[in-house]
């Protein structure tokens, strides 16, 4: 009897931890549960078989824990299913002569993280023609001012929050900012370059707060940021790449919200999770570092790199630019009143609150 009981109270909390993010609450016990959709439906496949041997006679309560498993079962696995690596849903494209591979790194280094030179290294290995860093302070922008010399291009905000942001560029930078689309202390950085061949480039580096216990108590400023950071992308005509650690996933409410506004792209469809956090625990890993990417822009490699020290790892791409190529990773969904009214009352709440930093 009592294997009955653990079973139906653990068959109750996967049910419950996948409707709590159903619910429009931003309270972070209703968001917290999105990060872990992957390894909620690991373990509710073998739950829901396991309760064919735990009930003999099936009792209606069997019945009905059986049949809600089943139901998110289905829900979770159509929900995660377009980020499996075995569909292999997007041609290479054509690639245009005159078009040149450029590439990002994005990292987010965790402010206490003393291994400084880890992550030198890296990029001295890697290469990119242009990295982001989050949560880097006057301690990080002291030690990788080394890069200086490789990098002209540069916008150092260095802050003591956990959310100081470096943007290093080799490609020709126009113009750089920072903005403060919800606070004074959550930068996000807008820059435009242009590239060897006079391609134009719109890259924004972002880094919201998460919804948690520990930190802010809704998700009010993380999806106020990205929604606003949308609205900015849609603005632009020319390709845009967006990246950071969004501290969210992509099948998330605000997330798929965030895409319809902008009109990107995301590079895991078809291709795979890609957990960056937490780097030190393999099983307990979400895909919270983000990027999107506009039509004209094709992947050529998307991975993440080797743990180095950080709680994150960090995220690689390789890609270009080709207008006239033929991509077949575009987005082309819409957004409907609803959702744009929710959009606007989503930036709203982002303003308003008043964050725990």
């Amino acid at each position: 009897m009592i294997w009955i009981i653990i079973y139906f109270l653990f068959s109750t909390l996967l049910i419950i931890a996948s409707i709590l993010p159903l619910l429009s609450n931003q309270y972070w016990v209703f968001r917290i549960c999105e990060f872990a959709r992957i390894q909620i439906l690991v373990l509710q496949i073998p739950t829901l078989i396991l309760g064919f041997f735990v009930y003999n006679e099936q009792p209606t309560y069997a019945l009905i824990t059986q049949s809600f498993l089943f139901v998110f079962i289905v829900y979770n696995a159509m929900l995660l299913a377009p980020y499996l690596p075995f569909k292999r849903l997007f041609g290479k494209g054509k690639r245009h002569k005159g078009c040149e591979s450029i590439s990002i790194l994005s990292f987010n280094v965790y402010q206490y993280n003393k291994q400084y030179q880890q992550f030198i290294s890296l990029v001295n290995d890697v290469k990119p023609d242009i990295f982001l860093t989050m949560e880097s302070n006057a301690d990080w922008e002291e030690a990788i001012s080394v890069l200086d010399s490789e990098y002209p291009y540069r916008k150092k905000v260095a802050l003591e929050n956990t959310y100081g942001m470096h943007f290093y560029s080799k490609i020709k930078v126009d113009s750089c900012k920072v903005n403060y689309f919800m606070a004074d202390d959550l930068p996000s950085i807008e820059a435009n370059l242009t590239m060897a061949n006079n391609e134009k480039l719109t890259f924004f580096g972002t880094h919201p707060p998460p919804p948690s216990p520990t930190e802010e108590d809704t998700s009010k400023e993380r999806d106020g940021e990205i929604i606003m950071i949308g609205k900015k992308v849609k603005a632009y005509n020319n390709p845009v790449i967006v990246v950071g650690d969004f501290n969210n996933v992509a099948w998330s409410k605000s997330s798929r919200l965030f895409k319809k506004i902008s009109g990107l792209t995301d590079p895991r469809v078809g291709r795979g999770f890609f957990s960056t956090y937490h780097a030190n625990y393999k099983l307990l890993r979400f895909p919270i570092d983000l990027l999107f990417h506009s039509n004209s822009i094709f992947i050529e490699e998307f991975k993440t790199l080797k743990h180095i020290g950080s709680d994150h790892l960090p995220l690689y791409c390789r890609f270009h630019i080709d207008s006239k190529g033929n991509n077949n990773e575009t987005n082309n969904e819409k957004l409907d009143e609803e959702e744009l009214e929710t959009s606007h009352e989503m930036v709203k709440e982002g303003k308003e609150e008043q964050g725990n930093r």
